[in-house]
């Protein structure tokens, strides 16, 4: 009996979790939408779309503005979302550095600093990390309403349900309890996640995905990682590992890779590749602007767009190659868009359309029939990934319940 009891006070607030969620998720897209409007929307009750909405607006979520109707008289009252009185920390560790930024709900970056990181043990790394949240929020106490999480990501296989880091390439860890660690510390929810995963989360609210329902992110850089979104939602397995993208092998006869296979996409187009066959190609007496001096992705791109013939071809082989394992992702996916983020996308012009050439020959004509292949909006070196974890536990209900409930 009770048992049952309980099962059915967890349903109950498992209902009201999606309930509460739908209609913030519905303001926050439709951004203004009515009451009558978000009862046809979400086939809930009047009664329960009054109730969910009074609470909201209690707690300052949402709040109601006058929208004057088209054939004149009384403005009829819409919601929109409170975005401003909210705060939320976002960080992206990555293999040298720690960026912390502060967002509104509404995701725009308040502030930002990015600190050296110079010790890549677990515990270091914990105390030096603990140590930048609390100088951050000291420093920026007058640009801080409410603070209601903490976001963390970085590259590696975590555990976001257990908020635990199982492997990073870049810090030597034991099961990271990270995210226990944050919240003790400073009171507030905290959540982890991958850096590329999260970028496609991040593509999705506020880049160029945010039109669509489904889309594939690849970004190049030390690695090539991707992040799927499939109906609005982030696609990952069990393990919470998907679209290992850099270990599609693209040449059988290519150099070893360090997960022990030959000819991985990662050996092929990442960053450290590109700029090590660049030097090499000039050492063999190739002609061009490059110099050895001076044989960074970035100014590869740039003479690239130059027309600089050996940085084409650079450029070029790495959109041929990149285009292969893209195209068995369109073929398994079949997304509505794909965005390429990193450094290399400085050379779109000359980089898409050779991605694009290999999925006309290479994936379905269904598949590529309106599909829509982009370069990234967002800055690859910001941590708003961080803040669309944020963003996700807010629409999904868990932290929007919490906040809720701590208001209260």
């Amino acid at each position: 009996m009770a048992a049952n009891y309980f099962n059915f006070v967890a349903n109950t607030e498992l209902i009201k979790q999606l309930n509460y969620a739908m209609i913030y998720r519905l303001i926050v897209q439709q951004n203004p939408i009515s009451r009558i409007q978000l009862a046809k929307m979400s086939h809930l009750a009047p009664a329960s779309i009054t109730k969910i909405t009074r609470q909201l607006l209690k707690n300052k979520l949402i709040k109601e503005i006058d929208v004057q109707q088209s054939t004149g008289g009384r403005p009829a009252v819409s919601l929109v979302a409170n975005t401003t009185p909210f705060h939320a920390i976002a960080i992206q560790l990555s293999r040298t550095d720690i960026t912390i930024e502060l967002y509104d709900l509404g995701g725009h970056r308040l502030a930002t600093q990015c600190h050296a990181l110079t010790s890549f043990l677990q515990a270091d790394v914990e105390c030096h990390l603990l140590s930048i949240i609390g100088q951050f929020l000291s420093i920026h106490q007058d640009k801080l309403a409410h603070l209601i999480a903490i976001a963390v990501v970085m590259p590696g296989l975590l555990d976001p349900e257990k908020g635990i880091v199982k492997y990073t390439p870049h810090i030597n860890v034991n099961n990271w309890d990270i995210a226990a660690v944050i919240k003790q510390q400073f009171a507030v929810p905290c959540y982890i996640g991958n850096d590329v995963q999260s970028i496609a989360l991040a593509e999705h609210f506020f880049g160029a995905a945010k039109t669509v329902d489904d889309s594939i992110l690849i970004r190049v850089q030390h690695g090539i990682g991707s992040g799927v979104i499939i109906n609005r939602q982030l696609f990952v397995n069990h393990n919470q590992s998907m679209g290992e993208i850099g270990h599609i092998q693209i040449d059988p006869l290519g150099e070893r890779c360090h997960c022990g296979n030959f000819g991985c996409l990662e050996q092929t187009v990442m960053n450290s590749t590109i700029e090590r066959r660049a030097k090499q190609l000039l050492e063999q007496g190739y002609t061009t602007h490059l110099t050895l001096n001076n044989c960074c992705l970035r100014q590869i791109c740039l003479l690239a767009n130059q027309q600089d013939e050996l940085c084409t071809h650079l450029i070029q082989q790495v959109g041929k190659d990149l285009g292969r394992a893209v195209a068995i992702l369109v073929n398994l996916f079949n997304p509505q868009m794909i965005v390429i983020a990193g450094e290399i996308t400085t050379a779109a012009e000359i980089l898409l359309p050779m991605i694009d050439s290999a999925l006309s020959s290479q994936t379905l004509a269904a598949f590529r029939h309106n599909l829509i292949l982009c370069r990234s909006l967002l800055d690859d070196h910001s941590a708003i990934g961080a803040f669309a974890i944020i963003q996700q536990a807010m629409l999904n209900g868990t932290l929007l319940t919490t906040l809720i409930k701590e208001i209260e």
